[in-house]
């Protein structure tokens, strides 16, 4: 387990809150300060269209189309924490007490597209709510998550919120997760890595501990190798990359071995590419993710803890 010697408590977490934010760190990268999120908040995302009908790769199986899919993966398989609304918690978490969750205090549909208006995710409750949520219901809850639109019109709307909500939580000894996108009728290319690397160093100045930006691409160069710029824009903000629209696995392994080795990122947030599959197959996918990201694996190795040959044993790590 990381230890107060090894972990940056922010400043603005008062002193009888460090050891519950180091507990809460703790829970939340399984001890070794790395983080493997699952994704679940596409249900507003995304509506329907990620849990019925066809997808990259296929077509999405029967399990998907059930919203409790997510919770079983999310407790048979190894995660860090799964990211959700708190109304999916509220109604599903009773039956799933032994899931650490993050409860992602704003959403947005996608039937507003960025050519009619600039997006605003507005935040739906504060965090003093689901502190009490916790506390009444006795579930794990060790970070909130909120989602910001820069180059966005409603941009000083959406950081006015998260630097508030950051605070906040650092004050329940809570930890925050910020998604960051460059995206409005004036970004002409969100995965330009030089725009990533500024939505990291926003997540720094708003004292987030981690931030979920896309991956950049740029033609001509490799995504691991200018994905670099971005972590190194973070400083003290731990930085994990989107897992995108599923793709297959190996490739996907690979990739996350990359963001990881390669460029500094400190874990994975992977929604599609887990919960886009029938149960076992997801959690096998969970545990060859956290293979990589928890256990230092090889991509090989992971790839064989996916197709059921092998076995990764977290109990080593304290998981």
């Amino acid at each position: 387990m990381t230890d107060t010697n090894d972990v940056q408590i922010p400043l603005d977490v008062p002193p009888g809150k460090r050891d519950e934010y180091l507990e809460n760190f703790n829970m939340m990268t399984k001890g070794t300060g790395r983080l493997m999120l699952f994704a679940g908040d596409q249900k507003v995302e995304h509506l329907n269209k990620d849990f019925v009908g066809k997808y990259e790769l296929g077509q999405i199986p029967a399990d998907d189309a059930d919203p409790e899919h997510m919770f079983r993966i999310a407790s048979q398989g190894t995660i860090g924490v799964f990211a959700t609304q708190i109304g999916m918690i509220a109604r599903y978490g009773a039956d799933f007490a032994d899931v650490a969750y993050l409860v992602k205090l704003n959403s947005k549909t996608n039937l507003v597209k960025t050519a009619t208006m600039d997006p605003l995710s507005n935040l739906w409750l504060d965090v003093d709510r689901v502190v009490k949520f916790k506390e009444d219901s006795g579930l794990k809850i060790p970070a909130v998550g909120y989602t910001i639109y820069l180059g966005s019109a409603y941009e000083p709307q959406m950081l006015e919120q998260a630097a508030r909500l950051v605070n906040d939580a650092h004050q329940h000894g809570m930890l925050t997760v910020l998604w960051i996108y460059p995206r409005g009728k004036d970004v002409a290319d969100e995965m330009d890595p030089h725009l990533i690397a500024g939505a990291t160093g926003v997540a720094l100045t708003l004292g987030s501990d981690f931030v979920k930006v896309n991956y950049p691409k740029a033609e001509g160069q490799e995504s691991s190798e200018i994905f670099k710029e971005a972590v190194a824009a973070a400083g003290r903000t731990h930085v994990v990359a989107a897992g995108g629209s599923s793709t297959d696995a190996t490739t996907f392994l690979q990739r996350l071995h990359d963001q990881i080795h390669v460029s500094g990122a400190i874990g994975n947030a992977t929604g599609r590419n887990i919960h886009q599959k029938p149960l076992d197959e997801a959690v096998r996918m969970c545990d060859s993710i956290s293979a990589i990201t928890l256990a230092d694996m090889s991509v090989d190795e992971a790839v064989q803890v996916y197709e059921g040959n092998q076995v990764c044993d977290f109990s080593k790590l304290g998981v």
